[in-house]
């Protein structure tokens, strides 16, 4: 069965190194300005949703129309600057989303063709050490072990004597 190649793209090793360079500079610009949460704070702290980002705004809205209504405790100056950066990290976090998407989705299709053509490989390698090729038993001893299936154990039959079935 002939096989399509869903997907044949390379980078020459200046792409390589703009792109690794290009990723250097994004992590050298964030560093100290990013947090890593632990899973169990991304379940506390969660994310907004859409309607409560319409509310952020509304509200921030009204403080800016009403400022005589924000309570005293609350550091007017630090939301919008949280507010500020938020929306200025979400276009970009939206267009590396894309990067990343693409990034994947590309090498989805390259580990599909790879194992499949692997697949090929290997079926020809047990069908020539089949045939007694020399070098191929090797080749299919290295491989079949990743294709070994185990085999539930049956349960010990119990002894039929009568005296263990209630009688």
């Amino acid at each position: 069965m002939a096989f399509d190649n869903l997907i044949s793209v390379s980078f020459s090793s200046d792409e390589l190194t703009a792109l690794d360079q290009a990723i250097q500079s994004i992590e050298t610009i964030l560093s100290g300005k990013t947090i890593n949460l632990t899973p169990e704070q991304r379940q506390q702290y969660g994310r907004i949703a859409e309607q409560n980002k319409l509310f952020v705004n509304k509200a921030k809205s009204y403080m800016e129309q009403y400022p005589q209504y924000i309570p005293g405790f609350l550091d007017k100056t630090e939301f919008d600057k949280d507010y500020s950066m938020r929306e200025q990290l979400e276009g970009r976090l939206q267009r590396l989303d894309s990067v990343v998407e693409q990034l994947s989705d590309t090498k989805i299709l390259l580990d599909h063709d790879n194992y499949h053509n692997s697949i090929t490989f290997y079926r020809n390698v047990r069908y020539l050490s089949g045939e007694n090729v020399p070098g191929t038993n090797v080749i299919y001893d290295d491989m079949k072990q990743f294709f070994v299936t185990s085999v539930a154990t049956p349960p010990p039959a119990t002894p039929s004597n009568g005296s263990d079935n209630g009688e």
